[in-house]
This record gives C-alpha cells, sequence and structure tokens, in this order.
C-alpha cells in the first residue's frame, strides 16, 4: 500500500511519524552495493581458479589445517572451516548488529512497516524450499532444502545500483529488512536443521558464558576486553557444541547496547569539548573523547568499523573458498537432470518470486501493514525476481548440507549459479519494462469510516495556495501529497478542469504528507513552501508532479535553484509549520488519504476522471442562485 484506502484503511494521519530512510540503513545499502564488485571478482577467480591447470590446489589449499596450540591443548581447523566457521561468525555479528539497531531505534519498531517484508520473507523463504522439496522428496538431497532459501544482499543491491532511478531507495530499503529477516530465519534453519553431533555440556558452556555477557550489562560493566573474551568463549563453544558457531555471531551482535542519540550526550559532550578548548589538560581530554563517543551507541560505532570488513573482506574471502566448482562437461551434464541442481534453480528463479509477491500481496490485502515510499508492482516484481539471486547463504547451507558429498555439491553449486544469473537477468527485464506499472495503492477511506466526526473543513484564506479567483462559485480544495501517484494521475484532471471552467472554479492544494509511506513527500512540501515565498509555488507543484520518481534532496535543490531559489531550507522551521499547520486540518476534516478533494466544503467521493469531477462541479454551479 502506498496511500491510504478502503483495502488498505490504515494510512492514516495517526500512523505517520516522520521518517526517511534511516541513515544507518543508507550507509548499509552504500557499503553492500559498493562491495559488489569485489564479491563478484572473488566468485570469478574461484571459478576459475578450480577450472584451471591448477585446479587441484584449490581443494588441498582450502583443507589445509590450521591449528593453535596452548600448552597440550590443540584447536584445529581447515582454513575453509576457519573461514566458514570463523570470520563468517563476524559477518554474522554485523547482521545481529544491524538487527538490535533496526528493532530498537530504526524501521523495524513499527508494526505495519515490517510486516510486509516480514511476509515476504517468510514466503522467499518457504516457497523455494517447497519447490526443492518437492523435486527431490526421497533422494539423496532431500535434506538440503534449505539452500535456495536465501537472497545474498550485496549481490542483489548492487544490481539495483546498476539498475539506477527505475529502482527507487524504499524499494532497496524493503529488500534489505527482508533480507535482514531471510539472514535470521537461514541462521535458525542452520542452527536446527543442520546440526549433527550436539555436544550438550560445549551447549550449555556456551549459554552460561551468553548469560554473563548479559549480566555485565545489567551491572553497567563496559570493558570491551571482557566482552571480547566472553564473545569468543561463545564462538569457540559453539564449535565444540555442534551448532553452527555463525549463531553466536548473530546472538552476540544482537547483545551489543544499541540507544538514539539524546540531546543531553550532545549537550555535555559539547561542554567538555569547549571546557578542552579553553583549559586542555590530559584528564579532560579523556573525558571529552569518552562523552563524544558515548553520544552515538556501542552498536553504531561497531557497524561503522567492522561492516567494510566483512563487506570487502571477509564475503570476498568466504566467496573464493565456496564458489570453486568445476564446470567442465560430464559436471555441466549431470548437473541439467540433476533434481539437485534444478531444484535449487528453480527454488531461487520461480520460489522467491512467488514466494515474496505472494507475501507482500497477502498482508496488504488484510490491512496487516504499509510499504515504504512511493511503490508500484512493476518494482515489487522486480524486487522479487533479483532477491532470487542466492549466493552467499545459499553456499553456506550447501557446504552444511553436502560437506561428504562433493559431486552433489557441485550440482548444488551449478544450481546456485545458473538460479543467480537467472534471477538477476529476470529482474533486470522487470526493471527495463514494467518499473513504473501497477499501483500498489488504493484511493482514500472515506471520513464515515473514522471514529469520531470529522469538522468542517477550514475555509481559504489568503494563506492557501489558490488558483482562480475568490468569488467563484466553486472551490475545490485537495490535500495531496507530492509523492503519492494517485495525486500524480488526478493532477492530469484537474489541469483540463481548470482549462474548461476557467474563472468559475477555483483550485486550493493543502499539504497532506504521508510521511511513514512516502518518504520524500515532507521534503517535496517543503521546497514547494520556499518557491511559495518567492511566487512560485504552482510553478514548483507542477515541477515536483512531474518528477514524482526524482525527489531526493539533490533533485529538490536543483528544481529550487532552477526558480532562482539558492537555499530552499533556508526557512526549514517555518515551512514545517506550515505544511503541519495543513496536515492537522485534514485530520481534523476527515482526510484518510491521498487525494481528497472537498468541493465548495463537502467531500468528493467520485472517481478522479474527468467526467466524474465535471459532473460534481456543473451540480454545484447549478445550485448557485440565478
Amino acid at each position: 500500500m502506498v496511500s491510504g484506502g478502503p483495502a488498505s484503511g490504515r494510512s492514516t494521519a495517526q500512523s505517520m511519524a516522520g521518517r526517511v530512510v534511516p541513515d544507518g540503513l543508507r550507509s548499509f545499502l552504500t557499503t553492500e552495493s559498493g562491495s559488489t564488485l569485489v564479491l563478484l571478482a572473488a566468485t570469478v577467480a574461484g571459478l576459475v581458479w578450480a577450472n584451471s591447470p591448477w585446479g587441484d590446489t584449490y581443494d588441498t589449499f582450502w583443507h589445509t589445517d590450521l591449528s593453535l596450540h596452548l600448552g597440550d591443548q590443540a584447536f584445529a581447523l581447515d582454513l575453509k572451516h576457519w573461514v566458514n566457521d570463523g570470520l563468517m561468525a563476524l559477518f554474522f555479528f554485523v547482521v545481529g548488529l544491524e538487527i538490535s539497531r533496526e528493532v530498537k531505534v530504526g524501521q523495524l519498531r513499527d508494526r505495519r512497516l515490517i510486516a510486509v517484508p516480514v511476509m515476504a520473507a517468510l514466503g522467499g523463504m518457504i516457497v523455494p524450499a517447497l519447490i526443492y522439496f518437492t523435486l527431490n522428496a526421497g533422494g539423496e538431497g532431500a535434506h538440503a532444502w534449505g539452500i535456495p532459501m536465501a537472497t545474498d544482499t550485496a549481490f542483489v543491491l548492487g544490481l539495483l545500483a546498476v539498475i539506477g532511478t527505475r529502482c527507487p531507495e524504499p524499494l532497496r530499503a524493503f529488500l534489505l529488512t527482508l533480507a535482514v529477516v531471510d539472514d535470521v530465519g537461514a541462521i535458525l534453519v542452520v542452527a536446527i536443521f543442520y546440526t549433527e553431533d550436539l555436544s550438550v555440556p560445549a551447549l550449555l558452556l556456551a549459554i552460561v558464558l551468553v548469560g554473563l555477557i548479559v549480566a555485565l550489562r545489567w551491572f553497567n560493566i563496559w570493558r570491551a576486553p571482557a566482552y571480547v573474551l566472553l564473545g569468543v568463549g561463545v564462538w569457540a563453544a559453539m564449535v565444540e557444541s555442534g551448532v553452527h558457531p555463525t549463531l553466536a555471531g548473530l546472538l552476540l551482535g544482537a547483545l551489543v547496547l544499541v540507544y538514539a542519540p539524546s540531546d543531553h550526550k550532545a549537550l555535555r559532550a559539547g561542554e567538555l569539548v569547549q571546557q578542552l578548548s579553553r583549559d586542555p589538560s590530559p584528564e579532560l581530554a579523556r573525558e571529552a573523547t569518552r562523552s563524544v563517543q558515548r553520544i552515538v551507541s556501542v552498536n553504531e560505532r561497531l557497524q561503522l568499523r567492522l561492516h567494510p570488513w566483512t563487506s570487502y573482506v571477509i564475503v570476498p574471502i568466504f566467496a573464493l573458498a565456496n564458489a570453486g566448482v568445476k564446470l567442465d562437461g560430464e559436471t555441466l551434464r549431470e548437473a541439467a537432470t540433476s533434481p539437485i541442481t534444478i531444484g535449487v534453480a528453480l527454488g531461487l528463479l520461480l520460489g522467491k518470486f512467488v514466494g515474496i509477491t505472494l507475501g507482500t500481496w497477502i498482508p496488504l490485502r488484510l490491512n496487516w501493514g504499509d510499504l515504504p515510499g512511493n511503490l508500484v508492482w512493476g518494482q515489487l516484481f522486480g524486487g522479487a525476481a533479483v532477491a532470487g539471486i542466492g549466493f552467499t547463504v545459499s553456499l553456506f547451507i550447501t557446504d552444511l548440507a553436502f560437506s561428504d558429498d562433493q559431486e552433489l555439491m557441485s550440482q548444488a553449486k551449478i544450481g546456485i549459479l545458473a538460479g543467480s544469473i537467472l534471477s538477476a537477468m529476470l529482474g533486470w527485464l522487470i526493471f527495463r519494462l514494467a518499473w513504473n506499472r501497477g499501483a500498489v495503492c488504493a484511493p482514500p477511506r472515506l471520513p464515515d469510516e473514522r471514529d469520531v466526526e470529522p469538522e468542517p473543513l477550514p475555509p481559504v484564506t489568503a494563506d492557501d495556495h489558490a488558483l482562480g479567483p475568490a468569488d467563484a462559485p466553486v472551490t475545490v480544495v485537495e490535500y495531496g501529497d507530492f509523492e503519492c501517484p494517485y495525486c500524480g494521475r488526478a493532477e492530469e484532471t484537474l489541469v483540463r478542469l481548470r482549462e474548461r471552467y476557467g474563472d468559475e472554479v477555483r483550485f486550493v492544494f493543502r499539504h497532506f504528507p504521508l510521511r511513514e509511506i512516502h518518504p520524500r513527500a515532507v521534503p517535496a512540501a517543503l521546497v514547494s513552501e520556499a518557491a511559495a515565498d518567492h511566487g512560485l509555488f504552482w510553478e514548483m507543484h507542477d515541477r515536483l508532479f512531474r518528477n514524482q520518481l526524482a525527489l531526493t534532496d539533490a533533485d529538490l535543490t536543483r528544481y529550487a535553484r532552477e526558480f532562482g531559489i539558492d537555499n530552499p531550507w533556508a526557512d526549514i522551521d517555518r515551512h514545517r509549520d506550515r505544511v503541519n499547520r495543513d496536515l492537522d486540518e485534514g485530520e481534523r476534516s476527515g482526510v484518510m488519504g491521498t487525494p481528497t478533494f472537498f468541493i465548495n466544503g463537502t467531500i468528493y467521493e467520485g472517481d478522479y476522471d474527468l467526467a466524474s469531477f465535471s459532473a460534481a462541479i456543473d451540480a454545484e454551479l447549478q445550485r448557485r442562485p440565478s
């Protein structure tokens, strides 16, 4: 859903806390998509190495033992398991950090915003697994149904970066939320279904160590060495327990302290810095440094430090260690008829597309949640298709499912490569042909669905944005949102109405940005108010509606400068007050979504086509005294 409507029913002003894509989320997107080329290069390198004349050295190298000795005690793993069990635990630690941040201070706090991507992620895990299991039931690869469940965030975001403006930022945020849920589901599947030879004492030790970490937090003991030592202990205990240690990484990341920046901490830090500048001392410098650091939570500071390492180093190393599969004629012929290869490929290509699409449609249909931003079905179909790029976690589960059978492992890896490539091609085709088709939103609900009787519409004043004479017999007031696709379509009708009726109708525009659903609506409204200060509201109004898919801060600033406005954000507080005033008045008058029209103070309940609007206006004109 993008605008409020009978089917959606919840695009109300009460649920619209101001929010665009969070800074942390945007940073995550940038790092993930920027590391795609490195990951792709590592994947190609792994394939080339495994198929080169020195291909035998690939397995030999990655199965080289590396051990740690302390007296008579030794801890040994081969290089591949150091990567898969050790380095990837750090990768999932960062995933846990991101989950914790989003749940406590980010987008995942809002039940309605997470309902749709969570359901989409569940559909995108269940349907691929069912397709794979159906094709492999009773066979030697039946237990590997978890392989096509996962989406590779880095490859997906990298492809979306190539697609560009046809994939809006709210879709990237939607897919990232989906991928977070997907990662959690994959790790739970690994922990529950791919754990062998469980050691209860080692597992109990891991639980005790996690309890000690929680206790340290409870008693406000913040000593990094203690947490590092306990964290390493949890990981080692998980390795010995038989539960895959990446679960330890996810759990430890979720336990790291996170909080929203507070004005009190920022002011305190500022005071200490000023005091340091007046009277420098080592003690004051240390206190000021700590105070500045505490403005941002440990969680976010760790993400800043670790995310580039996991994205640019750890995941590419993982790809290099796991992507190497021989692609000779015999292997490809076997894969072409292998139910494992076909099941993985179809699970990624078809299962992800169908599962995510159904998982998106069902909660929207049942009014369980909302979508972020001005998304249409063409964009969601494209996102569902590219989510079939399953690489990192799919290879991870492949290694666990077929650790004792290299032939079956090769067939699964070929299925992953084929399914991922075909999913990327399908997504690119959809974004190419249907990226702007199929609006998800529905017309607004009517005021009689509210529990509170709406107030009369505030009268039009000189402060309103109006076109037409003040004494016109008919006044049409629109509560609109510059990012709403229905408002954009209705604008075409309004232009024709102005041409048809001339001075007989006065048109008024009032702001009603659906902040949670259309993250660029508020900045667009603020820029239109900046233009109004220069007598250019309607010129900016028309420009914004013509460019609904290009409303970034850079776009809005460029539009303003084209109208001779150097800094459209200079008086942002006053403009925000004006937008909020329109919003509050609209809520009290019964506005539930966008666009909502009033004709001579009465809400218009008809369609937005020229004939329906004209009939309503003609009826008002006939009522005027002769």
